[in-house]
C-alpha cells in the first residue's frame, strides 16, 4: 500500500487557460466594440414581453446581482422602443371657478401646454390694458354719465318735491350730525326758527301753545318722517338699478372684446373640455369687470417710515400650471427616478404663507412627479428605495390598479394639514420597472397578493453565461467598449486572455464566464493605471495580474494577520507529520469585500460509552444548522458500515479547534469522518494534506464551494512552512471543474511541490491520509484483515463488549452486596 500512487488532477485542469492566440485581433483597437447585451437572453426575452404588452399589470421587475447589466439592458431595449413611439400629451391643471378646491385637468397635445399658458397671460395682459382704456372711451362716458344724471336728477327731484311739502306743512328739512355721518331730520318750524319737541312740550307747559296743536305737530312730524323713509327706500331702489344699468353697460361695452380674444384662443386649441374652461373665463371676467379698472391711489401712510401693505391683484385664477411639458420629448418618455420618496413620486401640492401668516395653497402650487412626467413611457427606480419611503408602497399600487394618478398633500404629520384641494385625477398609462434583488421579490410575491397583479412580469438575470468563443469574443469586444468610453489604452491578446481568465475565476466553474460587469470594469481601469505606471502604450497581461494582486492586497489585511498568527504558532497547524484523530480541514472566510479560505485544525476523541457524537460546536451553540446535518449525516454513514452486526456503542467528540465564533457548512464532515476513523483505528493522518468535502450516508464525496479560495489558503501555510514535494489538497472530485487556481499554486503542481488529490468516497480518501489499505467488506461479513475498516470494526466490536462486560459485572457486584448485606442482617437477628 505504500506503494500505491494516488489520483492527481493533472496540471491542465488546474487552471483553464484562454490561449491569446486565438484571438483574432492584436489590440482590442481592431475590433468593435460592443453594442449588444451579453450573456441575458432569458432576462431580455422577458423585458420584451413586459414592454410589448400594454394590459393592466404587465409591469416588470427585475432581480439579479448588482453589476450583471440590468439597467444597461432596460436602457438599450427602451432606447429600440421609443424609435417611432407616440409622444404623450402634456398635462395642465387650471382653476374651477365653481368649485376653486377642485381644479381642472386638461390635456392637450405635445408642446402646447405652455402655448395655452401663454396665451391666456397675454389674454389677461391685454383685457388689463384695454378695459382701462375702454372705460374711459367719451361715447362709454356719456353713456355713463347720462345714467347717473339721469338717476341724480331723478333723486334730487324727490327730495324737492319733499323738501317744498315740507315746508308747505309748516317744517324744515336740517342735516343732523352723528359722529362722522349725519342724516336728514324733520323738525316744526316756530316763528321762522326750527325747533324740537321738547322745546313744544315745555311752551305746552307755560300755556303759550295749545296741547291740541302739538299732538297736531307729532302726527304731521310722524307722516312725514314715513314719508322720508320711503323716499330713502326709493332711493336705494334707485341705487340698486343704476348699479344694474351701469353693469350691463359694462358688459354691453367691454363683452365683444373678451368674447373676441377668448374665441382667437378657442381657434388655436381644441377640445371640448378646454372649451369649456374658456367659457367659464369669459363668464368669470365679466363678472368681475371691475377688478381691470385702474386702481386709485392709495392713500399715504399717517406713519412715517411705514409703509402698509398693498395687495396685488394677480389675476392667478386665469394663469394655467402645466404639470407635463412634452415639447422636446422625442418619443415615449423614459424617467429614471433616482430617489423614489413619496413626493418624487407621485406629486405634492406645495403650500405658501401670505402677509398675514396663514398657509395657503391653489391649482398653482400642484406639482407633478416621476408617475406622470413618464405618462405614455417608462418609469424606472429601485425596488428597495422605494419600500423603505413611507405611503410610497401603498400608493404605487394603487395607482397601477386604477391607472390613476391622484395628487395630494404630502402631510406625514397630517394633524397640521390646512389644504382641502383635490385636483381632478389624471388618467395614466406608465410601464413601471422595478430592480431588486430575488430575495426581495419572493418575499413582495409571497407576502403581498397586490404584488402578483401589478407586476406579472419577472425578468431574471445571471450571474454567469456559457464560455464558448463567441462569448469570449463579446468579452472583447466589451472591453473595446469601457476603453472607449473612458478613454482607457488598448488591451493586446494577453492582456484581453487575462481578464477572461478572471471572468471565469468570478463564475466559479471553468466552463462559464461571470456576467458581472462591474467588476470587469474595474479591473479594466486598474489595470490600465498600471499601465500607464509602465510606460505601456497597450495594457498587457503582466498589467491585469498586477492590477489583481493589488485589488487583492487592498482588502485581505485580516487574511495576512491570520497567516501571520499560524506562522507565530499562535494557532497551531501542522504541514508535515503524521497524528492519530486530527486532520486538516479547510474554512472559508467572508469577509464580504473579499473571501480567502485558511486551514482549521479539527480533532476527534473516541471512548467507551453510549453518548454517540459529541458536536463540541453544538454544544457550545457556535454550530449552524448545515453544520449540524453534516455531523448527523455522518452518523448515519457510520451506522450504515459499521453497525450493521453490532449497536453503535461509543462516545465520541469531534471539535474545531481554536475556533472561537460561529461554523456553518458541511463542507467538513468528510475530515470529521476521518478524524473519527483515525482515533477508532489507532491510524495517524497525513498532516501535509488538507481536507475538503462534504458526504452523503453511502460515503460519497460531495462538491462544496470556494474550493480555490481553500486550496490556495492551505498552499500559503505550506509555502511559509516551507514546501516539502509532499503537500497537498483533497477535494471532492466534482470540483475539478470549479478549479482555477492562482498561477503560482498551477506552478507548484506542476514542479510536484504540491499536490491536488480529486476523491469519490470515503474510502479512497481514508487511503491517501493514512497510507493503509481501507478494506472491502467480505462475505462472512467481516473486513479484509489490517485494514482501516477492519481495525474501526473491531474498535467498535470491543467497546460494545466492554461496555457490556461493565454493565453485566456491574449487576453481579451489585446482587453479590446485597447477598452480604441479607447474611448480615440473618446473624444480628
Amino acid at each position: 500500500m505504500a506503494d500505491k500512487v494516488f489520483e492527481k488532477v493533472p496540471v491542465e485542469q488546474l487552471r483553464w487557460r484562454c490561449d491569446p492566440g486565438v484571438l483574432p485581433f492584436e489590440t482590442t483597437a481592431d475590433i468593435h466594440p460592443c453594442e449588444e447585451i451579453i450573456g441575458q437572453d432569458r432576462a431580455l426575452e422577458a423585458i420584451r414581453v413586459g414592454l410589448n404588452i400594454h394590459s393592466v399589470g404587465y409591469n416588470i421587475f427585475v432581480t439579479g446581482l448588482a453589476g450583471t447589466g440590468r439597467f444597461t439592458t432596460i436602457k438599450c431595449l427602451l432606447e429600440e422602443m421609443e424609435a417611432g413611439g407616440k409622444i404623450p400629451n402634456d398635462l395642465c391643471y387650471v382653476n374651477n371657478f365653481k368649485n376653486p378646491d377642485m381644479p381642472h385637468m386638461l390635456s392637450l397635445p405635445p408642446g402646447q401646454g405652455n402655448a395655452f399658458k401663454k396665451e391666456m397671460e397675454t389674454l389677461i395682459e391685454t383685457l388689463k390694458k384695454k378695459i382701462p382704456l375702454m372705460f374711459e372711451n367719451e361715447t362709454y362716458l356719456e353713456k355713463k354719465k347720462e345714467l347717473v344724471e339721469r338717476y341724480r336728477n331723478k333723486q334730487a327731484e324727490l327730495f324737492r318735491e319733499f323738501e317744498k311739502k315740507v315746508n308747505k306743512a309748516n317744517f324744515a328739512l336740517v342735516q343732523i350730525q352723528m359722529g362722522p355721518y349725519s342724516r336728514p331730520g324733520i323738525f316744526p318750524v316756530m316763528e321762522g326758527n326750527p325747533v324740537n319737541l321738547e322745546q313744544l312740550e315745555a311752551m305746552v307747559e307755560e300755556g303759550k301753545l295749545p296741547k291740541e296743536d302739538l299732538e297736531k305737530i307729532r302726527a304731521k312730524q310722524s307722516e312725514l318722517v314715513n314719508e322720508l323713509e320711503n323716499i330713502f327706500k326709493q332711493t336705494r331702489k334707485s341705487e340698486k338699478d343704476i348699479k344694474e344699468e351701469l353693469a350691463s353697460l359694462d358688459y354691453e361695452v367691454i363683452s365683444p372684446v373678451v368674447r373676441d380674444s377668448i374665441s382667437d384662443i378657442k381657434e388655436k386649441f381644441g377640445g371640448e373640455k378646454i372649451h369649456r374652461y374658456l367659457d367659464e373665463v369669459q363668464e368669470d371676467i365679466l363678472a368681475n369687470l371691475n377688478r381691470f379698472r385702474e386702481k386709485e391711489e392709495i392713500a399715504p401712510s399717517p406713519l412715517p417710515g411705514l409703509i402698509p401693505p398693498q395687495p396685488m391683484d394677480s389675476f392667478s385664477e386665469y394663469q394655467v400650471n402645466v404639470l407635463v411639458d412634452n415639447s422636446e420629448t422625442k418619443g415615449p418618455p423614459v424617467v429614471v427616478e433616482t430617489t423614489p420618496n413619496y413626493r418624487n413620486l407621485f406629486g405634492i401640492i406645495e403650500r405658501v404663507v401670505d402677509r398675514s401668516g396663514i398657509w395657503k395653497t391653489d391649482f398653482l402650487h400642484i406639482k407633478a412627479g416621476s408617475f406622470l412626467r413618464a405618462n405614455g413611457g417608462y418609469l424606472i427606480f429601485n425596488a428597495l428605495d422605494a419600500l423603505v419611503e413611507p405611503w410610497v408602497w401603498a400608493a404605487l399600487k394603487r395607482t397601477l390598479k386604477n391607472q390613476v394618478v391622484e395628487i395630494q398633500t404630502y402631510d406625514p404629520f397630517y394633524i397640521l394639514s390646512t389644504s382641502a384641494l383635490k385636483p381632478e385625477p389624471i388618467e395614466c398609462d406608465v410601464k413601471v420597472i422595478l430592480i431588486g434583488d430575488t430575495y426581495l421579490y419572493h418575499l413582495l410575491y409571497n407576502l403581498d397578493d397586490d404584488f402578483k397583479k401589478i407586476f406579472k412580469i419577472k425578468a431574471d438575470f445571471d450571474s454567469v453565461m456559457n464560455k464558448d468563443s463567441e462569448k469570449i469574443q463579446q468579452y472583447a469586444s466589451f472591453i473595446r467598449k469601457i476603453c472607449d468610453e473612458e478613454k482607457l489604452r488598448p488591451f493586446d491578446r494577453t492582456g484581453v486572455s487575462a481578464v477572461v481568465e478572471y471572468g471565469v475565476r468570478l463564475a466559479g466553474r471553468q466552463k462559464k464566464l461571470s456576467t458581472r460587469f462591474h467588476l470587469i470594469a474595474d479591473l479594466l481601469r486598474e489595470a490600465n493605471y498600471w499601465a500607464i505606471k509602465d510606460g505601456s502604450e497597450v495594457v498587457k497581461e503582466r498589467h491585469v495580474d498586477l492590477a489583481i494582486e493589488k485589488k487583492v492586497h487592498r482588502v485581505n489585511l485580516i487574511e495576512e494577520k491570520v497567516q501571520e498568527m499560524i506562522d507565530d504558532g499562535t494557532i497551531l497547524i501542522d504541514s508535515d507529520g503524521m497524528v492519530v484523530g486530527q486532520v486538516n480541514g479547510l474554512s472559508i472566510y467572508n469577509l464580504g469585500d473579499y473571501m480567502f479560505g485558511k486551514p482549521s485544525r479539527i480533532t476527534a476523541k473516541t471512548s467507551m460509552g453510549k453518548a454517540g457524537i459529541i458536536n463540541i460546536e453544538r454544544e457550545a451553540e457556535l454550530s449552524g444548522p448545515t453544520h449540524n446535518k453534516g455531523v448527523y449525516i455522518l452518523a448515519g454513514y457510520l451506522r450504515g458500515k459499521y453497525a450493521q452486526d453490532k449497536p453503535l456503542t461509543m462516545s465520541a467528540s469531534i471539535c474545531f479547534e481554536q475556533s472561537y465564533s460561529g461554523v456553518d457548512g458541511d463542507s467538513a464532515s468528510s475530515t470529521e469522518i476521518y478524524a473519527l476513523l483515525s482515533s477508532l483505528s489507532g491510524l495517524p493522518l497525513r498532516q501535509d494534506i488538507a481536507v475538503t468535502g462534504s458526504v452523503n450516508q453511502k460515503g460519497e464525496i460531495q462538491p462544496i464551494g470556494g474550493v480555490n479560495e481553500k486550496i490556495e489558503g492551505f498552499f500559503d501555510v505550506c509555502k511559509a512552512k516551507g514546501l516539502t514535494g509532499r503537500q497537498g489538497v483533497m477535494i471532492p472530485s466534482l470540483n475539478v471543474g470549479d478549479l482555477m487556481l492562482r498561477k503560482d499554486v498551477v506552478a507548484a503542481v506542476k514542479e510536484g511541490k504540491f499536490h491536488i488529490y480529486p476523491v469519490k468516497t470515503i474510502d479512497q480518501g481514508i487511503e491517501i491520509l493514512t497510507g493503509v489499505e481501507a478494506g472491502e467488506r467480505l462475505e462472512d461479513g467481516r473486513f479484509k484483515e489490517g485494514t482501516v475498516n477492519d481495525l474501526v470494526d473491531k474498535k467498535l466490536r470491543e467497546l460494545g463488549m466492554k461496555i457490556r462486560e461493565f454493565e453485566g459485572g456491574g449487576e453481579e457486584a451489585g446482587k453479590e452486596e446485597k447477598k452480604k448485606k441479607k447474611g448480615k442482617a440473618t446473624c444480628d437477628g
